[in-house]
């Protein structure tokens, strides 16, 4: 379906399902370089088991229209006026990498209208090397191979019914880059990562209870790099679960079930 946000058209995948603002809703943000269809699995398992699902591409990525953002900032507020927009009173917040940052940033200033926040192959500070930033503004296709070989563990996943994520993961990678020629997606959502410093202070702020969804063989953002999170978040009294996923920072593509049913699981409660 198709939103209208700051007189631009903004894509969300619902599952399937048409869209009912009284039901649940489950909102699914993405990371950098990538769309609504890395959630594939879990969206539409979600919008078939009693869950609104909104699963977007960010402003100036694939089927939405609008300025990319350029900060975590800027993306939280796309994701306020977004739950504005489709009438939302509450939304669970499920965001991966960038998205994760983006989703608490979010959760912080909403405060008691997010329900749930879940962030899947998260780190604070989300730092990124230099050397990689370069790359990303002068070689982007360099870049994206870096990128894929860093967050993979395998190739393919034994559940995976002999999918190559690899190859799967560079072709997304390409094409969203292509989708906006007058941004650097990958540049600009790195840069955003890497320059976010709000992350703590946005932690004491939530009200919900938070997920982290973890890769056991995460080189992009090391189940160590989020302890200052949760450390924060306990600190401030909230609830904290931890979930170690197998596998790389690709958690959604490399252990779909496992993730999905991560998710699953922590809404329910």
């Amino acid at each position: 379906m198709f939103l209208e946000i700051n007189n631009t058209k903004i894509y969300a995948y619902t599952g399937g399902k048409a869209f009912d603002a009284a039901k649940p809703t489950a909102i699914f943000i993405h990371g950098v370089l990538c769309d609504h269809s890395v959630w594939a699995l879990q969206s539409r398992y979600m919008a078939n088991h009693g869950w609104n699902v909104l699963a977007i591409d960010l402003p100036g990525h694939c089927k939405s229209g609008g300025q990319a953002p350029q900060t975590v900032e800027e993306a939280a507020t796309f994701i306020v006026a977004l739950m504005d927009a489709a009438g939302l009173r509450s939304a669970a917040l499920i965001g991966h990498s960038w998205g994760s940052l983006i989703a608490m940033e979010t959760a912080a200033r909403l405060r008691e209208r997010v329900s749930h926040l879940v962030l899947v192959g998260t780190a604070f500070p989300m730092k990124v090397s230099p050397a990689l930033l370069e790359s990303a503004l002068n070689t982007p296709e360099k870049a994206i191979q870096m990128v894929n070989t860093f967050s993979r563990a395998t190739l393919a996943p034994p559940n995976g019914a002999g999918s190559w994520v690899f190859g799967a993961g560079m072709a997304l990678g390409r094409r969203v880059l292509a989708s906006n020629t007058s941004t650097n997606l990958l540049h600009a959502g790195f840069k955003a990562c890497d320059s976010y410093a709000g992350g703590e202070a946005a932690m004491a702020q939530i009200t919900c209870p938070v997920l982290f969804v973890l890769g056991e063989q995460d080189q992009m953002t090391p189940p160590k790099a989020a302890k200052g999170l949760m450390d924060a978040a306990r600190a401030a009294g909230k609830t904290v679960k931890v979930q170690m996923i197998p596998n790389g920072h690709n958690q959604m593509t490399e252990s779909p079930d496992a993730t999905l049913f991560a998710i699953r699981d922590f809404l329910a409660a």
